[in-house]
């Protein structure tokens, strides 16, 4: 009886073992072409930061993107290194402003003026001066 358990038991990890390795590789595979075509839409002479897939991070400027890989230079030492796209898991563009930044500077300017606005209606618009411009 234990013999049987014991070979069901063993069947059943070899066979989910074999058959979760072949997954984690196809997802390998579609992470490397998912990493690819952000690199191409990035384009050569971007400011990145490269997650790898050990957790390190890398900042710098995209150069060549080939077929397997692509390079990057780091902009503080002028060191190239080359990474293979299985290897990164994640590329994003750095440097810039975000569209929710660019967002909150626009509201803060529209409420910097409108309140300077209600601020220099006081100041100018007393008891007599009411013909004078913004009154």
């Amino acid at each position: 009886m234990f013999k049987k358990a014991f070979a069901v038991i063993l069947s059943g990890i070899l066979l989910s073992a074999f058959f979760g390795s072949s997954a984690k590789a196809a997802d390998a595979a579609g992470q490397a072409s998912e990493v690819k075509a952000q690199v191409q839409k990035i384009g050569a002479g971007a400011r990145v930061e490269v997650k790898l897939r050990d957790e390190s991070k890398v900042k710098g400027r995209v150069g060549a993107a080939g077929e397997e890989s692509f390079t990057v230079t780091d902009s503080k030492t002028g060191a190239a290194r080359t990474f293979d796209y299985a290897d990164v898991a994640r590329v994003s563009k750095s440097g810039g402003s975000s569209t929710r930044k660019k967002i909150l500077i626009g509201a803060a300017i529209a409420a910097g003026v409108v309140v300077g606005i209600i601020f220099a209606r006081e100041a100018l618009c007393d008891g007599g001066a009411q013909d004078r411009g913004i009154c």
